[in-house]
This record gives C-alpha cells, structure tokens and sequence, in this order.
C-alpha cells in the first residue's frame, strides 16, 4: 500500500507563474540623460580633436578641475546606460522576442557604456597632466577619451537602438514613429565611425548622443510590460 501523500492543490487565486518584467525603464534613462546634459556642460570648453597637443596641456592646466569632475559624470552615466540595456534585454524578452535582437540590444549597451567609461578614464588621466608633460601625451589621451566617447561610443549605441528598433517593428510594441527614429539613430551611429577618417561625419557623434537620448526616453516610457494579444480569429 503506497504511504505517498496526495499532491496539494495550489491555493485559490494563485497564478502558477508569475510575469518577471523587471524595475521600470524610465529611472536609468532619465539619469543617463541628465548626467550627460551635465557632463556637456562641465566639458564644453574641451579642446577639439583637432587641437594640438600643447593646447591640451594648457587646458589641463587651466581647467583640470572641470576635466575631472567631467570625467565623474560621464562615469556615473556608464552605470545607468549599462542598466537601461539590461533592463531592455529583459523586458524583450519578457514580450517574447527571442530572436538576435534583444541579445543586440545588451551586446551593444555593454559596448556603448564600456566605451563611456574609458573615455572617462582617459578625460580623467588628462586633467592631471603636469605642466611639463609631453604635448604628445596630453595629444594621445585626448585621441583616446575621442575615440570612446565619440565614435565607439556611437556605434554600440547604435547597436542597442537597432535591437530595440527591429524588434518593436516585427513585434508591433512601439510605434512605428519610434521604431523608424530608432533606425535612424542606429544608421547614424554605424556612419558615425567614418569620423575617425573623414571630419564631414562629426556631425553625427550629437546626433547620437543626443538624439539617441531622447529617443531613449520614449522607448522607456511607450514599451509595454506585456504583450498584445491579437483578437483575430
């Protein structure tokens, strides 16, 4: 005779499973865009890539303590950004998107904030150069602080918007008005590479940045936490 208990029934009014869909969206976006309108502010008397090294020296010089408290915040905006892609790879997933693109979308927000925080790291190295440093070294780490913070950066962003983007599009989640933005931004961000070849494509690095941003903004406050059912039969 079998002394196995009988299953217990699941309590009344309890679902088997719950939907997992993650802290909001708006919180990280809202402090990656303020912290990089606050980063601008602080930098926006940062020598030009063009600029020579002996220039850069000076500005060190002159203005360190802006190029360090610069280089904080765009830290402090790699944080956030890195959890906005997480935060969008679980919610497409949670939607059901199980195609590329939702591990496109966390491939490319690890890729863009990892690109912030070594700019940082180089902006940071450059505000405490001495008066006797090499123009070559204050040269070399205002390419580097450059190269991530602009065109690296650009194209992990780009990344990230061509994974949401493609996925709302086939998934109907966002509409089409931001969908197509997304697209252009990420178009935007792969083009902008050519600035590290031709001047005429520096235009783009804002464009991203900033566009990116505010498109950002509304793909956190329109993406849904739960799918559409279709009411077709």
């Amino acid at each position: 005779m079998s002394t196995t208990a009988p299953p217990r029934p699941a309590p009344a009014g309890r679902s088997k499973s719950r939907p997992q869909t993650g802290p909001p969206l708006l919180a990280p976006t809202v402090s990656v865009t303020a912290l990089t309108i606050a980063y601008t502010v602080v930098n926006r008397a940062t020598p030009h890539p063009d600029a020579t090294g002996a220039e850069v020296v000076r500005y060190a010089q002159e203005h360190g303590g802006a190029a360090r408290l610069g280089a904080l915040l765009l830290l402090a905006a790699a944080v956030p950004l890195a959890l906005c892609a997480a935060l969008l790879y679980r919610r497409l997933r949670a939607l059901g998107i199980t195609a590329p693109g939702s591990a496109i979308t966390l491939v490319g927000g690890v890729v863009a904030a990892s690109a912030l925080v070594l700019s940082a790291a180089a902006g940071w190295a450059g505000g405490r150069l001495s008066a006797d440093a090499p123009p070559a070294l204050g040269r070399a780490l205002a390419d580097v602080s450059f190269l991530a913070g602009g065109p690296a950066f650009a194209a992990g962003f780009g990344l990230l918007a061509a994974g949401v983007s493609v996925s709302a599009m086939l998934a109907d989640l966002l509409p089409r008005a931001a969908t197509w933005a997304g697209l252009v931004v990420a178009a935007a961000g792969m083009l902008a590479l050519f600035a590290l070849v031709a001047d005429g494509f520096m235009y783009l690095l804002p464009v991203v940045r900033f566009g990116g941003l505010v498109w950002l903004l509304f793909v956190a406050a329109l993406l849904p936490k739960t799918r559409r059912r279709s009411t077709e039969h």
